[in-house]
């Protein structure tokens, strides 16, 4: 899909200074009517305190994934609010930042799928993207300000066989509003106080990056698969400098995220019309979940029998004896009854336990349990 270069921007999977926006999703009620009487406001803290504690009493225990295909325009903090209010759930976190001018899949976790969050994280992304030739901006994307400009287009052919010198591992410098810290200190908040940013070179992967569409000169658009820490805003702007003119992103959407692609994804108005048909009993929450397993997609699993189960729940070490022992050693993620239990290490003869989930209450339908 090729985007308007007017409407997007780029997204990394850390922190940016754009995402950490107060979110403003109070309720806000009518006006008094005449005939009733003004609401006395009780400025006791301990009311405060109260209100507070039930409000947490109040939510519920949801777990799973639900995988939003973000609009632009929204923080993925605030993508994070949004959807804890509509599943009122207790605990949701994401996994992997999008800026607010960039779309595409962000993985929200609910409820014990936070403790899975780490395995998505250090999953690939693919990236659609375009870039504007001929400007550089201060954040490599379109919303900075315009450093240095280029009359220059590169060629179609030129693009091609730039390619392969930023496909595997290679070394690139993070832009300088990114949240790499620098004597403690977020790269951005520095750039934006007027400091001058040096960050030093480090190695990412860039598993693959094609050319998709040339439009025009002015315009290209690339699908790139990367690892962790890639910057993709990066990546345009050296590849204008090698061209022989300049680059910076106009347009980004997230495809793949670890395990999830564009078939996971749910646009925020069908979760929240899925939400209002739930409401009035029409549907189930549950129906929009995915399980807390599918992020350990790449991790092996091992059944266990009740008793060991039971051993594991309470944090003790399992002893594997017998013919029928697995053989694997590393990660796992243990399961009783087809049930996640929790992720353990295998070695030593020994199943030893590090993270045991606690699956009371809304999960994923039992349809969802099978991907498609």
């Amino acid at each position: 899909m090729i985007m308007d270069p007017a409407h997007g921007a780029i997204g990394n999977e850390e922190p940016d200074l754009r995402d950490v926006q107060k979110n403003n999703f109070a309720d806000v009620g009518g006006d008094v009517q005449p005939h009733q009487e003004p609401r006395r406001v009780n400025n006791d803290p301990r009311a405060r305190q109260q209100k507070g504690n039930q409000a947490r009493r109040d939510r519920r225990d949801v777990h799973g994934w639900v995988v939003l295909d973000k609009p632009i325009g929204m923080t993925s903090t605030q993508a994070v609010a949004v959807l804890k209010r509509l599943f009122n759930a207790k605990r949701a976190g994401h996994a992997g930042t999008l800026d607010p001018l960039a779309s595409g899949g962000l993985p929200i976790a609910l409820g014990e799928a936070t403790k899975t969050v780490p395995f998505v994280m250090d999953g690939r992304k693919r990236y659609q993207f375009t870039v504007c030739w001929g400007e550089e901006r201060d954040t490599d994307d379109i919303e900075g300000r315009v450093t240095a400009t280029s009359d220059q287009r590169p060629t179609r052919e030129a693009i091609l066989a730039l390619l392969p010198r930023f496909t595997g591992v290679i070394e690139q410098i993070p832009p300088r509003y990114s949240a790499i810290k620098v004597q403690g200190e977020r790269a951005y908040d520095l750039a934006r106080d007027g400091e001058v940013v040096e960050l030093a070179p480090r190695p990412v992967e860039i598993h693959h990056l094609s050319l998709v569409d040339q439009p025009d000169n002015d315009w290209a658009v690339f699908e790139a698969e990367c690892g962790k820490g890639t910057y993709v805003r990066a990546l345009a702007r050296d590849m204008g400098r090698i061209l022989g003119t300049f680059g910076h992103i106009c347009a980004l959407r997230r495809t793949l995220v670890g395990p999830f692609d564009e078939t996971d994804m749910i646009p925020l108005d069908q979760l929240e019309a899925l939400c209002d048909r739930a409401a009035s009993g029409e549907g189930s929450l549950a129906d929009a979940l995915m399980p807390v397993e599918t992020a350990l997609d790449d991790i092996p699993a091992l059944a266990v029998t009740r008793a060991d189960a039971a051993r594991l729940h309470r944090g003790q070490a399992v002893l594997l004896r017998g013919r029928d022992a697995p053989t694997c050693s590393g990660t796992v993620y243990v399961t009783v009854a087809g049930r996640l239990l929790a992720l353990a290490e295998v070695g030593n003869g020994e199943i030893i336990p590090k993270r045991v989930f606690n699956l009371t209450g809304l999960t994923a339908s039992t349809g969802r349990n099978e991907r498609n």
